[in-house]
């Protein structure tokens, strides 16, 4: 058991499409109500909680009836149009059974590349954490586009979630994803693969990251979340990668529980 995270004053919190989708292609509901409650509790206990959301494409797929996702970028900004009002509905829903007020902001990487921009998100984000009101940030996937000639894509949330945490300086970043953490080894190949529980310097990340330990497939890989808990590292800040199939485990990561895989913190002597 790790020591309680008592100066965790701001959180954001990252899940991913696996977390909220099942393999069915259906929401998972359940998924989402366990996640409002969690981060409904954090606020309530006076933590100021940010959460940076996949998902858009995927519920836009299950509203729609599909089964794959189109290849047409308009197609795919289609869907992401009708699944981000889906998904903040659901959220909305049981963000309020739990007593907790939220709202959306969409960016794309031009609101931080743009000194004025950034600070007036900055400074809204500030205010709805003031307000005790929960910013629920995603990707404005509807005009992001790598084939633009200016850069407005992250490039997976992975990525914003870390940009957004270092920007808004939150003590801590916690990755709900669908692995449990860290491996020296990818697990999907070799059963005897063992958790890494804690990397706690630059230098175990990097042999990480030389070694590939864990790699995944697809977007929003390993890969991702090791250049996430990079930047983590590099502001003095912390990061867990944990599994996000019960969203209500970050209720046990801010209690300092022995789960997932914690970057950037050193063990409880």
């Amino acid at each position: 058991m790790r020591n309680a995270l008592t100066n965790c004053r701001r959180v954001v919190v990252k899940i991913g499409t696996s977390s909220l989708i099942h393999e069915s292609g259906r929401v998972n509901l359940q998924a989402i109500d366990r996640l409002a409650y969690a981060l409904a509790a954090m606020s309530n206990a006076g933590s100021e909680v940010v959460l940076v959301t996949s998902g858009a494409i995927g519920v836009g797929l299950a509203a729609q009836h599909l089964t794959s996702r189109p290849a047409a970028i308009a197609e795919q900004q289609a869907l992401a149009a009708i699944g981000q009002s889906s998904l903040m509905r659901l959220y909305g829903e049981r963000f309020t059974d739990y007593g907790a007020s939220i709202a959306q902001l969409l960016l794309t990487h031009d609101v931080f590349d743009y000194p004025a921009s950034r600070r007036h998100v900055l400074d809204t984000i500030d205010a709805l954490l003031a307000r005790r009101v929960i910013p629920i940030i995603n990707e404005n996937d509807s005009v992001a586009t790598d084939e633009l000639d200016h850069k407005t894509t992250f490039g997976d949330n992975d990525q914003l979630s870390a940009l957004v945490a270092t920007s808004i300086e939150a003590d801590l970043l916690i990755v709900l994803s669908d692995i449990e953490g860290l491996f020296d080894r990818n697990p999907k190949q070799h059963p005897n693969a063992a958790l890494i529980p804690t990397v706690a310097a630059p230098a175990e990340l990097a042999q990480a990251r030389a070694t590939g330990a864990g790699s995944r497939f697809g977007t929003g890989g390993m890969v991702t979340k090791l250049k996430a808990a990079s930047a983590m590292m590099a502001a003095g800040k912390q990061m867990v990668l944990c599994s996000g199939a019960d969203p209500r485990i970050v209720l046990k990561v801010v209690a300092g529980a022995d789960v997932g895989t914690w970057f950037g913190k050193e063990e409880a002597q």
